[in-house]
């Protein structure tokens, strides 16, 4: 039985047609995923969004544009109770040479290529990735 929501917030950073993508290991699980993570109580998406960048990755952002907000109904992967619903922002990274992995369940940071095969297992990462594609490339 579902009886909650998570709400995700995702940053999406575009340099020399790659898309900013982190490897991390979740509940057993290896995953590849972009910057961001989930809403707190009484927390702008915004504000979540910037809060996710400094813990994961020491950086500061600015919010460029929403991109993508899930359209269809998704229960987590991880929590069988659980409902998501995920949303996009593109972003620009202020400070990229203070660029530091700080969340110690993230491996490593790695700029992917639009041009490679979608290397998304979260199904609605692998949505945005596609869309990247169409509007990158």
């Amino acid at each position: 039985m579902i009886d909650k929501i998570n709400i995700r917030v995702y940053g999406i950073c575009i340099k020399n047609q790659a898309v900013l993508s982190l490897h991390e290991e979740y509940a057993g699980e290896f995953l590849t995923k972009l910057p961001g993570g989930g809403l707190e109580y009484g927390e702008s998406v915004i504000a979540c969004l910037k809060r996710e960048f400094s813990e994961e990755l020491n950086v500061e952002i600015d919010v460029v544009k929403h991109f993508y907000t899930q359209e269809e109904f998704l229960v987590s992967r991880f929590r069988e109770n659980e409902q998501l619903l995920t949303i996009y922002y593109l972003c620009e990274i202020k400070n990229e040479e203070d660029m530091l992995i700080i969340d110690p369940c993230i491996e490593t940071a790695e700029w992917i290529p639009l041009t490679k095969e979608n290397p998304f297992p979260l199904p609605i990462d692998n949505i945005v990735f596609e869309k990247l594609k169409q509007e990158y490339l």
